[in-house]
């Protein structure tokens, strides 16, 4: 969340920040409602200094008495719905974007570079789905039979390559200094709060019963996010880095006819993440060696790719600042992501608790997250590197993480 305290101070800043992200009446609700909040605030707290009287009361007294308690009840219960107010505004507003965050909708990113050339295949190639099914690769239909719509077993070699991918994500990513994580896949609302999942993703999770109270994570940014919530670390601590690998679900609600063939966007996914708690004068240095690391990852691999800075109107609330990773998909003649890296600045911090202890006092601190990869990389792979026959070379850093040389060709 923002905070409310500096907007306060200073409101001008503040709402011309919110108004690119289209959020200046929203700004201009939450205002409002504090200012309400903080009268009420103010009159509860006199009606509380009110002293019973002492010794026998009078008939008078107590009459007083009997109206200074119904005058409390009543401005106790207008306190109370103010502050849900408030704090539903609150929770619903988006961060404020950095300023090198361009303008504009989902397709109007800023390409800041490309990676790699784009390889003539001399055949018209297949798309992932085409390979896969053509193969016995990805099992769809399966999947539907056991779990309903998008679920996907991955079959024999698929599977092997696929693993391979993460495994060597994570050699890379450890390599950089990060502390590898096997987190819960089960989170509480608290921590789906506190990374920005809630309340406005709340449609795309999947929640167990009222008896439970957990949800689906879609992400272990939620499990990573969670790991130091509610704590107050060391200055020493920082940056703390941490990587996971965890399976995540995912309703994609909105998405019906959109990227639902094959592979590309499924309910249950695995990903290898990447998060990073930091001093606030770190984060935009840490933000681009996240970024730095998956580019890394993409190399290796030998994909072309393009970097995207997201416009301010694709970004999630707790974004500030997002670099997506489109990779080359050569059936589909465009860019498609692959992975993305966000600085959140202070904003899941504040919804954590998660504090550094300072010479000059506590503060929140700052976190950054970045996809290490998904399966996307390797849908990208089995397009880019297929010959005329539908067969697969498969990368050399996969290889030596247990894949096959080839997919579709028999061993």
């Amino acid at each position: 969340m923002i905070d409310l305290k500096a907007a306060r101070q200073d409101p001008a800043r503040f709402r011309a920040a919110l108004a690119r992200r289209g959020a200046a009446d929203a700004f201009d609700a939450l205002l409002a409602a504090d200012t309400v909040w903080r009268e009420l605030t103010d009159q509860v707290d006199r009606l509380r200094a009110r002293n019973k009287p002492k010794g026998s009361p009078t008939a008078e007294q107590i009459e007083q008495f009997k109206q200074h308690k119904e005058q409390l009840r009543s401005a106790e219960e207008n306190l109370a719905k103010a502050a849900d107010e408030r704090q539903n505004l609150l929770d619903r507003l988006p961060n404020l974007p950095h300023p090198t965050a361009p303008d504009g909708g989902e397709d109007e990113g800023e390409v800041l570079r490309t990676w790699g050339e784009i390889r003539p295949l001399g055949f018209t190639p297949r798309d992932h789905l085409e390979l896969e099914s053509r193969a016995g690769w990805v099992d769809m239909k399966r999947g539907t039979r056991l779990s309903g719509s998008r679920f996907a077993y991955r079959v024999g070699d698929v599977a092997l390559a696929e693993t391979a991918l993460y495994r060597f994500a994570l050699d890379r990513i450890i390599a950089k200094g990060f502390t590898y994580l096997l987190p819960p896949v089960l989170v509480n609302e608290r921590a789906m709060y506190g990374t920005g999942y809630l309340p406005n993703e709340e449609s795309n999770l999947y929640r167990l019963d009222e008896k439970d109270e957990l949800y689906l994570s879609g992400t272990s940014e939620v499990a990573l996010g969670g790991f130091h919530m509610g704590e107050r670390l060391e200055e020493s601590q920082l940056p703390a880095r941490y990587t996971a690998f965890s399976t995540n679900f995912r309703r994609e609600a909105g998405s019906a006819g959109k990227d639902t063939r094959g592979m590309f966007r499924v309910h249950q996914f695995d990903k290898v993440e990447m998060f990073v708690f930091c001093l606030p004068e770190q984060s935009e240095r840490i933000h681009e060696e996240i970024l730095a690391i998956e580019e890394e990852i993409i190399q290796a691999l030998g994909l072309p790719y393009r970097v995207v800075n997201i416009a301010i109107g694709d970004l999630g609330n707790p974004a500030a600042k997002k670099y997506d990773i489109e990779a080359w998909f050569p059936a589909q003649q465009r860019y498609r992501e692959v992975t993305s890296c966000s600085s959140t600045t202070d904003y899941q911090a504040r919804r954590l608790n998660t504090r550094v202890r300072r010479e000059a006092g506590t503060e929140f601190v700052h976190t950054v997250n970045g996809t290490g990869i998904t399966a996307r990389a390797l849908l990208a792979v089995m397009e880019n590197f297929q010959d005329e026959h539908g067969t697969v070379t498969v990368p050399e850093p996969l290889q030596t993480h247990g894949a096959p040389p080839h997919l579709g060709r028999t061993r």
